[in-house]
Order: C-alpha cells, then sequence, then structure tokens
C-alpha cells in the first residue's frame, strides 16, 4: 500500500471515530418558559416569546424539558423551533387545557419508542391532584432512540408544586418508583429535568439527589454559570435560589460531561423567570 492510501485510511477512520464520538453526545436543556399572564407587563409573553424560541434554537439542545408551557405558547414555540417535535399533554384535562411539562425532541436525530404522562398523586393513572397541591401537577416521559447509534434514552420532564410541600416529596418518590419500574429489566439510561420548586437543602431536592446523580454536581468540567436559577424577571437583584435541576440516573455507561446555567438577557430582560440550564452527557454503547 502506498504512501497515499496509507494517509488516506487513517483519515477516514479518524472522521469515523470522530463522528462516533460526536453521535454518543446528547445535550439537554430544562427550561420554566414562564406562563403567558397578562399581569408580567414587559414581560408578558407577546413581549419575549421570540427570545425565548432564539435561545431555544441557539442551544440546540437534543432535549428540552419545558414547565408551564401553555398549549398556546407550545403552538407557537413548534411554528419557531427548527427540527423539534414534543410529547406531552395538558395537566388539567390530559389534552391541552392547562400546562405541559412537555418534552422537546430533536426529530432528526431521535424518534419517540414509547411515550406517556401520569400526574403526581395518589392515582397517577387518571387527571387528579396529588396530596395537598395546589395544582394538578404531571411527569411526561419518553423513551427514546438515537436513528443513527440506535442508542436507546428515557427522558422525563415535571413541574412539583409550589405550595405543597408534601406533595413535592411523595411526587419526588413517584417518579423514582417509575424509573426504577421502567428499567428494571433494561438499564437504558435515564434523564430527569425539571422545576422541582425545592432547593438543594430541602427535602424533595435531597431525595432526587440521593437517588440520582445531579448533573451540576457530577460534571466533568467546572459547571458554568450561577447555581441559582430563579430570577423573577428581576434583573437588577441577584436569583434567589436553585429549583430546577437535570438529574441523571447512576450508569456506568453515561458520564456528564458539562453543565451550564445559562444566563442569558436583552434590553436588561431575562426571557423567563427562570434561567435555563443545560447539561451535555456522553453515553457509551
Amino acid at each position: 500500500m502506498n504512501k497515499n492510501k496509507i494517509i488516506g485510511c487513517f483519515l477516514v477512520m479518524l472522521l469515523i471515530c470522530i463522528n462516533g464520538n460526536a453521535q454518543d453526545q446528547v445535550k439537554i436543556m430544562s427550561y420554566n418558559i414562564r406562563l403567558d399572564v397578562a399581569s408580567d407587563g414587559e414581560n408578558r409573553w407577546d413581549a419575549r416569546k421570540d427570545k425565548v424560541a432564539g435561545l431555544m434554537n441557539y442551544y440546540e439542545a437534543d432535549f428540552i424539558g419545558g414547565q408551564e408551557v401553555q398549549h398556546h405558547q407550545l403552538q407557537y414555540l413548534l411554528t419557531q423551533l427548527t427540527n423539534y417535535s414534543y410529547i406531552g399533554v395538558g395537566r388539567d384535562d390530559g389534552k391541552e387545557a392547562g400546562e405541559y411539562s412537555c418534552i422537546f425532541y430533536n426529530n432528526k436525530k431521535f424518534t419517540v419508542i414509547q411515550q406517556s404522562t401520569f400526574w403526581l398523586s395518589q392515582t397517577p393513572d387518571s387527571v387528579s391532584f396529588g396530596w395537598n397541591a395546589a395544582c394538578r401537577r404531571v411527569c411526561t416521559y419518553g423513551l427514546f432512540q438515537n436513528k443513527r447509534t440506535k442508542q436507546m434514552l428515557w427522558v422525563f420532564n415535571t413541574h412539583f408544586d409550589h405550595l405543597g410541600d408534601t406533595a413535592r416529596l411523595e411526587s419526588a418518590k413517584l417518579i423514582t418508583a417509575k424509573i426504577n419500574q421502567l428499567t428494571k429489566d433494561k438499564k437504558y439510561p435515564v434523564v430527569l429535568t425539571g422545576d422541582f420548586n425545592s432547593k438543594p437543602g430541602e427535602a424533595p431536592a435531597m431525595y432526587m439527589a440521593a437517588h440520582f446523580q445531579n448533573a451540576r454536581n457530577s460534571s466533568k468540567e467546572k459547571p458554568y454559570g450561577p447555581s441559582d436559577t430563579w430570577e423573577g424577571f428581576e434583573f437588577d437583584k441577584r436569583p434567589d435560589g436553585c429549583i430546577d435541576y437535570i438529574f441523571v440516573a447512576k450508569n456506568k455507561n453515561v458520564t456528564v460531561k458539562k453543565f451550564a446555567t445559562i444566563t442569558d438577557s436583552y434590553d436588561m430582560k431575562y426571557p423567563s423567570d427562570h434561567f435555563p440550564i443545560l447539561t451535555t452527557l456522553e453515553i457509551n454503547k
């Protein structure tokens, strides 16, 4: 074999390795986009919706767990997002009413194999309030397959109640039990995104951290951005606490490579009252 053929073979092999590694990296975002309420004034949905869509498009996450997404907000985002589809239902009727805890996914790279939504309550298979919750709350999940590598991945997304302390802790237990049930036979990687309305030292977040990896704390690279994720649209004040998380099931084939809290702004305003968070996972076959 002559020198040029040897170099050519080497380059082909190098490209295959690079592409293979890239396919094994999955980017996951969690983003509470803030529901549409007129009382938000200059921060109302119509004044910032293009900024939310622009941010989501720019960071190109493979999966985006959205919270406080009303049906008309969902429909708008689907017209603006590039190569995204979604799974999920409205929490108030299991169809389109109330907020979604939907999952946007890159439909060029992933196929939905299985999907469902359950309510965070004692009767999870029906539209219901749970424990002492002020609102109906749900968890949407899907089993996705990478079209190129055939790698399978579970993605869950949720939004815990803002008032019910018992509801938050019981919701954490319920989701953990569901994940354990779905993965008892096949240990596919699992990612859970959400607004947990719970700070790191509080019982619900502590329960989750005891059963899963907190992506921020597990990142191989130093996390980028602040730990606090809720800023209430107050640009001139320090954000008030970490309540948004990405949890990853403990799996020897999954490594958390990077984590960031995204603090992008425009005209001294934020696109939402929460900062989105973003992690990059490396999944080995």
